[in-house]
């Protein structure tokens, strides 16, 4: 069973939301890493781009696939999480502590259309 943390918001495409005041930090869910299995590579965003919700913003590399980061909200990416260049393997060690970006939320309304912890575990059926 995969680890679902309430409090947090997440998208459709397997992104998790942590609110901290106008910032949102993003990261992928314990399925998601699951489902890919080890991941070899993250390819991030530069800080200053602008992202837009619900189109990629970067990539995650596995042994199995790749996958297409989306943008769960809007804004200007405002913080890379730059220890997943050399060790990408964290995001399948620690899904929740490994933060991708965090962007500062151009539209905050847009958090009301991402689920919520048991919305999620029933998408995912868990």
């Amino acid at each position: 069973m995969s680890k679902i943390i309430e409090g947090l918001k997440y998208s459709e495409s397997h992104e998790w939301v942590k609110v901290e005041g106008s910032v949102a930090v993003i990261g992928v869910s314990d399925f998601a890493q699951k489902e890919m299995g080890d991941i070899t590579y993250v390819d991030l965003p530069d800080v200053d781009d602008e992202v837009t919700a619900g189109e990629e913003f970067g990539a995650l590399e596995s042994v199995k696939a790749s996958s297409d980061l989306i943008a769960p909200v809007s804004g200007t990416v405002v913080a890379v999480n730059g220890d997943l260049e050399d060790a990408p393997e964290k995001v399948n060690e620690d899904a929740f502590g490994s933060w991708i970006i965090k962007v500062e939320m151009s539209d905050p309304s847009e958090l009301d259309n991402l689920l919520d912890a048991a919305a999620y575990r029933a998408l995912i059926g868990e």
